[in-house]
């Protein structure tokens, strides 16, 4: 086992590495330059369309705009937000947080480019439900079938780790050190919540989704609020901090500017998934005319994770002073800095936090999977047994050691980046087309509601 560990350690290093790095973050500097900082243009009309009542109703697809957004942001906004970014600051030091929001905002245009692309290209399914994605748009898009097979693949298997395993390991851990909770007790609980979610399909996981994220991604911004108001004279300090190492580097490791840059930009990346090729997954089932519409709300979900949630941790942290401390390890990290600004409450709110963000993960991750697997096999009652699987891995997942599952899931996780970079990249045109031809229609509909 620890042989297989290793290799998978190594694995995951090489392909984490630079070039990756480079490729996912010269894709997003790519669309937006083709697309003229449309992240900035477009970014109110996009908050607007993401969060107005009166949504695409008449359109094809299997839930609304606002559905499709919180699904993505369910899978997004997990444990990476809290335990990611204080890796990021321990490992390259406060200045990696202005890496990550340097990453987060060409992902911004990156995540655009792939909402594009998965409606464009989207199909109905045997049930006549929306099924779109990488797959979908390296097949019928790009002509690469087999591109597609292996986004498919990996997809299918990360979603078991990334989006299940560790999840559900991770809230079992937090229940039993806070509440003394049986990991068992934990697993099975999961499993029905879970179960009851995702055996119902995208339109069952868009509604709860709908409900869920805003009340989580609420809870845990208010707590950082909270915290930066009641140590405000902090902050100006801690946003200095951050600036000032972006460009000369210092960690709780002794990283340089090197680490900065490579742990802010990695962590981001993994955080808000931009071109991972997850999120299009749920964009593709949206009610929705035009791809340009879709494609704008999916757009601010980087928003949402990065700018706002990973901030909030970022911040804390750097505002505490903890990370200076070499022996506090980045798992507790965050809840160490809450505990330092607020209290003996601050380990509380990062539990429920955790707890919240984890389990919604393991719903949004639970239709990536699902709908990679059903692009291998159209056999309705295969999907219909890898909910089944995926469900009852949740158990397996709290009550096990899955070190080696978590390392697989992270090679997985870059090995789908690949292919969709590939396809992004080799249909870059069609996502400006799509993009003149949205704003075409949105002009007409601003000049018919003047007149």
């Amino acid at each position: 086992m620890a042989q297989i560990e290793e290799f998978l350690s190594q694995m995951s290093s090489i392909i984490w590495g630079i070039p990756l790095l480079i490729l996912l973050v010269g894709t997003g500097i790519y669309l937006t330059i083709r697309l003229g900082a449309l992240q900035v243009r477009s970014l109110p009309y996009a908050l607007k369309l993401a969060f107005s009542r009166s949504q695409d109703k008449d359109s094809e697809g299997d839930i609304s705009h606002f559905q499709a957004l919180m699904t993505a942001s369910a899978a997004t906004v997990g444990t990476g937000n809290i335990v990611g970014v204080a890796t990021a600051v321990v490992m390259g030091g406060p200045g990696a947080i202005f890496w990550m929001w340097l990453a987060g905002f060409f992902g911004m245009a990156t995540k655009y480019g792939e909402a594009i692309l998965a409606v464009k290209y989207r199909v109905k399914d045997a049930n006549g439900n929306m099924a779109g994605g990488p797959m979908y748009y390296l097949e019928h898009g790009l002509k690469q079938k087999w591109l597609g097979v292996l986004f498919a693949v990996f997809g299918s298997l990360a979603a078991f780790g990334i989006g299940n395993g560790t999840q559900s390991k991770a809230i079992a851990d937090l229940m039993h050190d806070t509440f003394s909770v049986p990991f068992w007790v934990t697993g099975i609980v999961l499993v029905i919540f879970a179960g009851m979610v995702i055996l119902g399909g995208i339109k069952w996981i868009g509604r709860v989704t709908a409900f869920f994220v805003p009340i989580m991604a609420l809870f845990y911004i208010l707590a950082g609020i909270i915290v930066m108001i009641m140590n405000i004279n902090l902050v100006p300090e801690a946003l200095g901090t951050i600036f000032t190492f972006a460009f000369t580097g210092e960690a709780a490791t002794g990283g340089a500017i090197g680490a900065a840059i490579r742990f802010g930009i990695a962590r981001g990346l993994f955080s808000n998934e931009a071109g991972l090729g997850s999120a299009p997954i749920a964009a593709a089932a949206a009610k929705t005319d035009l791809p340009g519409r879709q494609a704008l709300v999916s757009m601010t979900q980087v928003l949402i994770d990065t700018f706002i949630v990973c901030s909030i941790t970022g911040i804390t942290i750097v505002m505490s002073g903890d990370w200076r401390n070499g022996s506090i390890e980045a798992g507790v990290l965050t809840s160490t800095a809450f505990e330092t600004l607020l209290g003996g409450a601050g380990p509380y709110i990062i539990t429920i936090g955790l707890l919240f963000f984890a389990t919604s993960t393991i719903l949004g991750w639970g239709y990536y999977g699902e709908k990679c697997f059903q692009y291998l096999f159209k056999n309705p009652m295969a999907v219909r047994a890898y909910r089944t699987v995926f469900v009852l891995f949740i158990f397996v997942g709290a009550t096990a050691t899955l070190d080696v599952v978590w390392m697989l899931a992270d090679v997985l996780n870059g090995l789908m980046a690949a292919p969709n970079l590939i396809g992004l990249l080799g249909l870059s045109g069609v996502i400006i087309y799509e993009t003149k031809r949205f704003q075409k229609k949105a002009k007409e509909e601003k000049q018919k509601v003047a007149s």
